[in-house]
């Protein structure tokens, strides 16, 4: 049986007449960067988050960056985050010539340990940035108090998380600033790169619309040094027909994660779990197991596809060498790093899919 990681095409097949319309709608217009789609994208997001301000831009990296502008990080200002995320989280502090500063995981959760930020916080810190790995929030609250406690600003990496909920109130809307990703692979992807920055600050919100496009005001008055972080309408196009059915899909996510849990509790495999007061869209279903290579060449020999999300903490990546971080410093990441798998998951991985995958894994 061959299996899809993530079953792109079969969603665009269930939505195509709203996608195709839309997306000639757009090129009907021939207004292709902004404009109205972009207006109702943004309208929408923020209804859905219960945030102030949402802005679409053009890719999750560049919501964590303008962020980052947006608080006016300068060379030397530190930023405390995880070791154990996709490198656009330290890449973005790293760009602006800030030093990112890193806190080992949770075991349980993958996510930034709030119990070992405080000791990491100098008088050059000037925010965190924890990571909602594979779907689900970090302790937000425990990691605000801590910010509220040392006048820090939180910004909140939810490129993974859009959808999921913390203690009633949705990611992205659950610090200073929450930022997402619409990479194709997301919860909620579009057809290339995009993303959006919510936050319930009007000055802020206006700083950031303006860092988007080129620090811009009014037309040609340029108040910032700014970046081209613009989304592309049809993106927005195709994010505004998703948005409609994005609540069934994360149902569907919620019930096809807590399956997997379900089947899977007696193989010897350590599956995800989701902390109480939260929920996980399960951007990745991810499980920890102690033979990882020859459990991956025996599903990818029986069809099934797995990826590993993330081998190499970011403190042992080359780029980032000069911080002097060293194997052992880290030693939660670098062992979830070694054993982590995801396996197939999107909303349309059929109940026969799921069982092929589970049956093949026991077996």
């Amino acid at each position: 049986m061959q299996i899809p990681f993530i079953d792109l095409k079969t969603q665009y097949e269930a939505y195509k007449e709203e996608i195709d319309k839309e997306i000639l709608g757009v090129l009907s217009s021939a207004q292709f960067v902004m404009g109205p789609q972009v207006t109702k994208l943004e309208e929408n997001l923020a209804k859905f988050t219960g945030s102030k301000y949402a802005y679409a831009c053009s890719s999750g990296t560049d919501a964590l960056l303008l962020a980052l502008m947006a608080i006016d990080i300068q060379p030397g200002d530190e930023i405390i985050t995880t070791p154990f995320t996709f490198i656009a989280t330290a890449e973005t502090i790293a760009l602006l010539k800030a030093i990112p500063v890193f806190v080992d995981i949770d075991e349980t959760t993958y996510n930034i340990d709030p119990k070992l930020i405080e000791a990491k916080i100098t008088s050059r810190t000037k925010a965190i940035m924890p990571v909602c790995l594979y779907g689900q929030a970090a302790d937000m609250d425990a990691i605000n108090a801590i910010a509220e406690k040392h006048n820090l600003v939180v910004i909140e990496d939810g490129c993974q998380s859009f959808g999921a909920e913390y203690k009633g109130k949705k990611s992205c809307n659950l610090s200073t600033i929450g930022c997402t990703s619409f990479f194709p692979s997301k919860p909620l992807g579009c057809y290339g790169d995009g993303g959006a920055i919510f936050c319930n600050d009007e000055a802020l919100g206006e700083k950031i619309k303006s860092l988007l496009n080129h620090g811009q005001g009014k037309r040609y008055e340029h108040k910032y040094i700014g970046i081209n972080g613009r989304l592309d309408a049809i993106q927005a196009a195709i994010l505004n027909v998703k948005m409609k059915h994005f609540e069934a899909e994360i149902a569907k996510r919620i019930e096809i994660g807590s399956r997997y849990n379900a089947l899977l509790s007696t193989a010897d495999v350590i599956t995800p779990k989701v902390m109480d007061e939260r929920t996980s869209v399960f951007a990745q279903y991810s499980i920890r197991v102690k033979n990882r290579e020859a459990m991956a060449k025996k599903l990818g020999d029986a069809g099934v596809p797995t990826a590993v999300h993330y081998p190499i903490p970011l403190h042992l990546q080359e780029a980032l060498a000069y911080l002097g971080y060293k194997k052992g410093d880290f030693p939660i990441s670098e062992k979830v790093g070694n054993e982590i798998m995801s396996l197939p998951m999107s909303p349309f991985l059929t109940t026969e899919q799921q069982d092929f995958v589970v049956n093949t894994i026991k077996a």
